[in-house]
């Protein structure tokens, strides 16, 4: 191994130490994924873990492997690193060839060398490494045409930080679907969430401002990093003012000629970066739910930024509490559609989350097809409630037979029975 890598890999495992004793300082916030990865890694077993920038990925293998002493670190964020393998992957079969025993190796933002796969296809089938990969950007493997090993790893997407992870929840938690606290967050509200978002690094900032800082700066990185890996340094003023009005746009079906002319960029152009928000896990799409599947297909997405705080500061929103008088009702339910997103995920719930529109105006913000039943959710970020707020769930029944109840998400205190088969629930009790 060249001295430089040597270097680059030492520099890497100082700023793991230094991660963890901050995380000591602030206290470690666990995550549903850990005790799953960490059944991985005792059993030998290899993960692939895909997710976004700063959602904890690399903190998260961190403090499952800090007492692992046998274990080959690979982060390719450091060009050092990076360079050695993209000239030459059997490098890391020739290391992991050289120890006697079963090795476990950790490559961080693996979409940086795609090359790598076949290398750790060839490990992993003989026996000698198992592998805890992570990365944020499934589109740059894609156009690589990368092995994304098919039966040989387990695919896991990390998120920003659910409400159990906060230990927000509260009640008997039974509405739709149960999930535990995990920690207990004091020092980060809801309301706070509404402003800043979910990230891990945000909650252990103290001031505001600092917050503000960290979102502004994830802003440029992701433009400067991401979109510039995606040979779109030509378009990237065109590309930057595109995603200021994508994130005011968060939550709604995009109009693409009304974002095309704002914007100075062609309609197909559009489309083309909404893609690319897409396959680097900046969106979460919700499609309607139709009858006919082949027409949902075609007809108009919803798309939510995946994380409140990153939409508000690439929308360019006062990062202030003021930002919640004036956009309430979006944020409530921009935060309460992305949780449920998210908890589907952490479950492993083969379940599809939709939305519900129809030509006489009749809407429901949220629909869950579990495959056996439909459940629509409306959204409200009101603290009282009426049969009035129900009136598109109440519609939605009596349209679909195998939808036999539904709710109303609020911003109250304790559950209400509105009908038989709808109930109002508090946003922390469903």
């Amino acid at each position: 191994m060249t001295n430089g890598l040597q270097r680059g890999i030492l520099e890497y495992l100082e700023n793991i130490n230094y991660t963890l004793l901050m995380q000591r300082k602030n206290k470690v916030l666990f995550r549903n994924l850990q005790s799953e990865i960490a059944r991985l890694i005792k059993n030998k077993q290899s993960a692939l873990i895909f997710g976004p920038r700063q959602v904890g990925k690399t903190t998260l293998v961190k403090n499952l492997t800090k007492a692992t002493d046998d274990i080959i670190v690979l982060p390719f964020q450091n060009p050092e690193v990076r360079l050695a393998y993209e000239k030459d992957p059997s490098l890391l079969v020739r290391q992991a060839k050289a120890y006697k025993k079963h090795k476990l190796v950790f490559i961080d933002e693996a979409q940086k060398v795609p090359l790598i796969f076949d290398a750790v296809q060839y490990l992993i089938d003989e026996n000698i490494a198992s592998f805890i990969i992570t990365g944020s950007s499934a589109r740059k493997l894609k156009r690589k045409g990368a092995n994304l090993l098919p039966g040989r790893v387990k695919s896991f997407k990390l998120t920003p930080m659910l409400f159990n992870e906060m230990g927000w929840l509260e009640g008997e938690n039974s509405g739709i679907f149960k999930i535990k606290n995990i920690n207990s967050v004091n020092r980060y509200s809801f309301e706070k969430s509404m402003v800043f978002g979910f990230l891990p690094g945000i909650i252990n900032l103290k001031s505001d401002r600092d917050k503000a800082d960290f979102l502004k700066s994830y802003s440029y990185i992701y433009l400067e990093e991401e979109i510039r890996a995606e040979a779109l340094s030509r378009k990237i003023g065109a590309f930057s003012r595109f995603i200021e009005l994508a994130a005011q746009e968060s939550g709604t079906s995009p109009n693409f000629s009304k974002l095309s002319m704002e914007s100075g960029v062609s309609a197909p152009a559009i489309k083309e970066f909404y893609n690319i928000l897409e396959d680097t896990l900046v969106i979460e799409r919700v499609d309607p739910y139709l009858k006919n599947a082949r027409r949902r297909i075609f007809s108009s997405p919803k798309y939510y930024f995946f994380d409140l705080g990153v939409r508000n500061s690439m929308a360019r929103l006062p990062l202030a509490p003021e930002l919640i008088n004036s956009q309430k009702g979006r944020l409530f339910e921009h935060a309460i559609i992305l949780e449920i997103i998210n908890r589907v995920r952490s479950l492993k719930l083969n379940w599809k989350v939709l939305y519900w529109r129809t030509s006489s105006g009749l809407e429901v913000d949220c629909v869950i097809d579990t495959g056996e039943e439909l459940i629509p959710v409306e959204i409200k970020a009101s603290s009282k409630i009426s049969s009035v707020d129900a009136k598109g769930v109440v519609a939605f029944i009596k349209e679909y037979e195998n939808a036999k109840r539904g709710f109303v998400i609020f911003q109250g205190d304790k559950p209400e029975r509105i009908s038989s088969n709808i109930t109002a629930l508090p946003w922390n009790w469903f």
